[in-house]
C-alpha cells in the first residue's frame, strides 16, 4: 500500500494517494452536534475547552494527550457536567442549549456511557446487570431484550455469572451490553478497552460494529493509542488544551500533523527546523536543510508551495528508517545519510539506536536485526529515508 503524501502548513502540489471517503449523508442516521465552551480546572492551572464539531453514525475517535479535556467533553455530552455555554443536540433534539435555556437531565438524554472502570454492580449476575436499565419494562419485555443484546456480544452463556467470575474481555462485553440495551442515541467509549490484549479489543468492536450497522448512532470513542485511531475510527477529533487541532479521516489527521505537540503524541520521534534549500518541481520533491552540530543534513522531501527559504518542520518517524552497515546501492531511497550509532537500547520487541549524523536521529529495529548487523555503538551505519517518510508540519 503506498503511503499518503505528506502536507504542511501551505498546499501539497501532489494529490494524496490515499483519497479520502464521501461524507455519510443524514439520511445515515442523525448526528451528534457539539459547540461547547467550559472552564477546566487542570493540575494546578485552568484552561478553557472549547469545541465545535459533528459526529455521524459510526465510530469518531477522541484522541489527545491527557488532560486536552476528552472526558470532560464526553461529561458534558452525557450532562454529568454542564458547559458554561454553548449547544449539544442530537439531530433537532437539543440536549444542551444555553440560548433556549435548555438542559435534559441524565435520564433524559438517551446517552450511553461506559467507563474504563465498567462500573458493573458486583452483586448482580451479568444477566441482572444487563436488565437494570429496563426496570421501566415488564419481566418478559426486559427478558427478551436482555437476551437479544447478550447473544449479540457472544456472552449468553455468561448470563447467571456474577462479574467477578468473568474474564476482562467478557466484562467489557457485559458493560457494553448493559449500556446499549436501553437503545441510547449516543453511544460514549471512555477508553473502555484500554486494558485488553490487540486479539480480544478486535473482537469486541467488531460486535460493536455489527451492531450499529443496525441501530446508526455516533459512538465517541476516547483512546490514546494511534494503532486504534486507524484501526477503528471513521472520523477523527484530535484535542489539545481544550481546542481541536485537527480532525478528518485517521490518515487525513495522523498522516498530517499540524503542529509539533500532535506530531509527538502520533508518533514522529524525529523532529527537525528545517529551510528550504532548492525545489524539484519535475520530480515534485525540494531539498530542506537541517542545521547540525558540526554541519548542515540535507534531506529531499515532498514538494509544498513555498520558496527556497521558506522555513518549516520536518518529522520522520523512528520506525520508518532503514539502517544499514555499509553504503547502500540500487535503491530508490534519496535520503542516504552516514551517522555512527551512539546508543542502543532494547524495550520489550523494539531496539531504540541513537545515530549521530551531524543531527541525531532515533531508528527502531527489530532484536533480531539488531544481531545479525552486529550493531554496537561507535558502529558506522547509513540511514536510509523515503522522501515520502518526511513529513512536512507548521514550524
Amino acid at each position: 500500500m503506498n503511503e499518503p503524501r505528506a502536507t504542511a502548513s501551505v498546499e501539497i502540489v501532489t494529490p494524496s494517494s490515499r483519497p479520502a471517503p464521501a461524507e455519510r449523508s443524514e439520511s445515515d442516521g442523525p448526528r451528534l452536534q457539539v459547540s461547547l465552551r467550559r472552564r477546566v480546572p487542570s493540575e494546578g492551572h485552568e484552561f478553557s475547552l472549547d469545541v465545535e464539531f459533528q459526529a455521524a453514525p459510526g465510530i469518531t475517535i477522541l484522541f489527545g494527550p491527557s488532560g486536552a479535556g476528552k472526558t470532560t467533553l464526553l461529561d458534558c455530552v452525557a450532562g454529568l457536567t454542564t458547559p458554561d455555554s454553548g449547544r449539544i443536540a442530537i439531530g433537532d433534539r437539543a440536549l444542551f442549549d444555553t440560548a433556549q435555556r435548555t438542559d435534559l437531565p441524565v435520564a433524559k438524554r438517551r446517552v450511553g456511557y461506559v467507563f474504563q472502570s465498567l462500573a458493573l454492580f458486583p452483586h448482580l449476575t451479568v444477566e441482572q446487570n444487563v436488565q437494570y436499565g429496563l426496570s421501566h419494562l415488564s419481566q418478559e419485555k426486559r427478558a427478551a431484550q436482555a437476551s437479544a443484546i447478550l447473544q449479540a456480544f457472544r456472552i449468553s452463556r455468561l448470563a447467571s455469572r456474577y462479574p467477578r467470575e468473568t474474564s476482562g474481555g467478557e466484562g467489557q462485553r457485559a458493560a457494553l451490553a448493559r449500556t446499549l440495551v436501553t437503545d441510547p442515541a449516543v453511544l460514549l467509549l471512555d477508553e473502555p478497552l484500554a486494558a485488553l490484549d490487540a486479539a480480544t479489543k478486535g473482537k469486541i468492536i467488531d460486535d460493536l460494529r455489527s451492531w450499529n450497522q443496525a441501530h446508526r448512532i455516533p459512538i465517541l470513542y476516547v483512546t490514546h493509542s494511534r494503532e486504534e485511531v486507524f484501526a477503528l475510527g471513521d472520523r477523527v477529533v484530535v484535542l489539545d488544551a481544550g481546542r481541536i487541532v485537527a480532525q478528518g479521516t485517521p490518515h487525513e489527521v495522523i498522516s498530517a500533523p499540524l503542529q509539533e505537540t500532535f506530531a509527538q503524541l502520533v508518533g514522529f520521534e524525529n523532529i527537525f527546523d528545517a529551510v528550504v534549500e532548492s525545489v524539484h518541481p519535475e520530480r515534485g520533491t525540494m531539498s530542506c536543510r537541517i542545521a547540525g552540530d558540526t554541519g548542515p543534513v540535507v534531506l529531499e522531501t515532498p514538494l509544498v508551495r513555498g520558496g527556497v527559504g521558506s522555513a518549516l518542520r520536518v518529522g520522520i518517524r523512528a520506525g520508518d528508517i532503514l539502517l544499514a552497515t555499509a553504503p547502500p546501492v540500487g535503491l530508490s531511497a534519496r535520503n542516504v545519510i552516514p551517522g555512527r550509532i551512539a546508543s542502543l537500547e532494547q524495550r520489550d520487541v523494539i531496539v531504540t539506536a541513537r545515530v549521530k549524523c551531524r543531527v541525531e536521529m532515533e531508528v527502531h529495529l527489530t532484536p533480531a536485526a539488531r544481531d545479525s548487523l552486529q550493531l554496537a555503538p561507535g558502529c558506522e551505519v547509513w540511514l536510509v529515508i523515503k522522501t515520502h517518510s518526511c513529513h512536512l508540519m507548521q514550524k
